[in-house]
């Protein structure tokens, strides 16, 4: 399995075992000298010392004050010459969906002929151990594009074993008759909320379930599987957790957690097991299909926020629609081509602006700030509303993704405190990109894909997030990519406050963390280069040496 291999791999390189993870002691001082710090402190960006006790900062600056205020028995640490950077914050990713071996399975999304695929999955329908056979990983246009209805190539291989195979995105899903026959749905089934079931001529299902219809599957599929519980489990401790400390990541948002999977009660056995190596707040998933006072119920009794606790539920993740390349995120015009004849061809919503302004109406008293997803020029500008409508004084929402953005809603987001949450690490955000999608909405549209410089020179302010493991989870990609994107680009330094104290804003902990400044609490990374004396295109070749949480060591190099 992938994550016991990556055990081999992080023992081998050092990563620190759960006997270091001890916290520091009240006594206890470290003295990092000789480095080159980079505190995001706009009072004191730089620094060449720094005092640690009892994992608190308690000096930063020069060598000569911070070594004076040491004490006999602190310990000396030689950084080298190496730089120092705060903990990095990662408000959009996805541990536990990254890590489980719930998905039995794998295709790659570079295959352009689905019957390539037969054999992969005659294989796992082979080892399947009853009940269903669950896969991911195809591009949703290589079935758009085939031959013969996706439904035929999947039935050729079982009719008798339902088979379920995410694409890539989550967006879609590919599955057989007797899945579909399982999940209930036929010819007369309607569309779900935030979903389409694709048919064919004649008005039947093709194998092809879009958004929040394949999800739904997805659920009755993990549902059958006897131990998905402890899969998830076994797949954050050895996978996930060591993977982001390996990356220099020291705070996360989980952005979608399947309270239905008991994806919430994973985390808090791993925190209540003393197993994180990292802050994490939880954005607890709202089910487009629920009654909304019962959901809502549900959330609040969920809710979460131990001052003392690495581990905070927290957070409300919905989408206010789907995404470009399946047609289903919300544009105010309508798309070039016609996937599905449906009434109106310009995009759904998992969750409209009237349900999203009820939502948050109804849970931000409680404590929860929103995370939505928003794709769509009409997305985005409905879910700014919603807030508009809904949100109080104190409310910390965000919107993520924004690939498409009117103009006229720059402003909206400083104005209503909304983070603009994006992510730019994967290559198809890249500006050589952003024409692919000229045959789906109007090519001028696609001038400014994920416009992060336009929404700064607003005021908004942004994170950048990994959305992992749809791409990488390196920041330092991410930091190379948004310094290299004009025109739509950010400086080096706003984009390390893009992954430091503007994402510790959003996790409610910019007082604690974010940034090295004396009273907060001792999250760093060290790193092999200094990123602000180098080619901006190789910010990305960073490597992490060690990463600190509260002071202690989880990862080294």
């Amino acid at each position: 399995m992938k994550f016991l291999l990556l055990i081999l791999l992080l023992n081998a390189s050092g990563c620190a075992s759960d006997d270091t993870h001890n916290d520091p002691g009240p006594n206890e001082e470290q003295l990092y000298v000789n480095g080159r710090i980079y505190t995001v402190n706009e009072n004191q960006p730089w620094a060449e010392a720094m005092l640690v006790k009892a994992g608190i900062i308690i000096a930063i600056g020069s060598t000569e004050s911070v070594e004076a205020q040491a004490s006999e028995n602190a310990e000396k640490i030689d950084l080298e010459g190496h730089m120092i950077l705060p903990g990095i914050h990662d408000v959009h990713v996805h541990p536990l969906e990254a890590a489980s071996e719930n998905f039995q399975f794998s295709l790659s999304p570079e295959e352009t002929d689905p019957e390539n695929y037969v054999g992969a999955i005659s294989q796992a329908v082979q080892n399947a151990q009853g009940g269903w056979v669950l896969g991911w990983g195809f591009d949703v246009y290589t079935l758009l594009d085939a031959q013969r209805p996706p439904i035929d190539i999947l039935d050729d291989i079982s009719t008798t074993k339902p088979i379920v195979i995410m694409e890539q995105t989550s967006h879609a899903v590919w599955v057989n008759s007797k899945a579909l026959a399982m999940a209930g749905i036929d010819s007369s089934t309607p569309n779900p909320t935030g979903g389409v079931i694709m048919k064919d001529e004649n008005g039947n299902p093709n194998g092809m379930l879009f958004d929040n219809a394949g999800d739904l599957v997805v659920d009755q599929a993990i549902a059958a599987i006897p131990n998905s519980e402890q899969q998830d489990y076994e797949g954050l401790v050895y996978y996930s957790l060591p993977e982001l400390a390996k990356n220099g990541i020291t705070s996360v948002c989980d952005a979608r957690v399947y309270w239905k999977r008991n994806y919430h009660q994973t985390w808090q056995r791993v925190a209540d097991e003393g197993k994180l190596i990292a802050r994490v707040n939880l954005g607890l998933w709202v089910y487009p299909t629920e009654d909304d006072a019962t959901q809502i119920a549900s959330l609040q009794s969920m809710y979460r926020n131990d001052a003392n606790s690495l581990l905070k539920i927290n957070q409300i993740k919905l989408y206010a629609d789907g995404i470009v390349i399946n047609t289903t995120s919300a544009m105010e015009e309508d798309y070039l081509i016609d996937l599905f004849e449906l009434p109106t061809n310009n995009g759904l919503n998992y969750i409209n602006e009237s349900r999203i302004a009820q939502y948050i109406s109804a849970l931000e008293p409680t404590g929860f700030d929103f995370h939505i997803h928003a794709i769509g020029n009409r997305g985005v500008k409905e879910a700014l509303n919603a807030i508009e409508q809904s949100a109080g004084p104190q409310g910390r929402h965000r919107l993520t993704h924004l690939e498409y953005i009117n103009p006229s809603d720059y402003t909206r987001f400083a104005q209503l405190n909304v983070t603009a949450d994006v992510q730019v690490a994967g290559h198809f955000t890249n500006p050589s990109e952003w024409h692919e999608f000229d045959e789906l909405v109007d090519p001028a549209l696609n001038d400014a894909i994920i416009p992060i410089k336009s929404l700064q020179q607003a005021d908004a302010r942004i994170t950048l997030s990994s959305d992992w493991d749809v791409s990488t989870l390196n920041p330092f990609v991410g930091m190379q990519h948004a310094v290299t994107r004009a025109p739509q680009e950010l400086s080096l330094a706003e984009a390390i406050k893009a992954y430091t104290i503007n994402a510790a804003y959003v996790m409610r902990q910019e007082n604690t963390v974010g940034s090295l400044e004396v009273g907060k609490e001792a999250d760093f990374v060290v790193i092999d280069q200094n990123i602000f004396d180098i080619p901006a295109n190789e910010i990305g070749q960073t490597r992490v040496l060690e990463t600190y949480l509260q002071g202690r060591l989880v990862f080294n190099r």
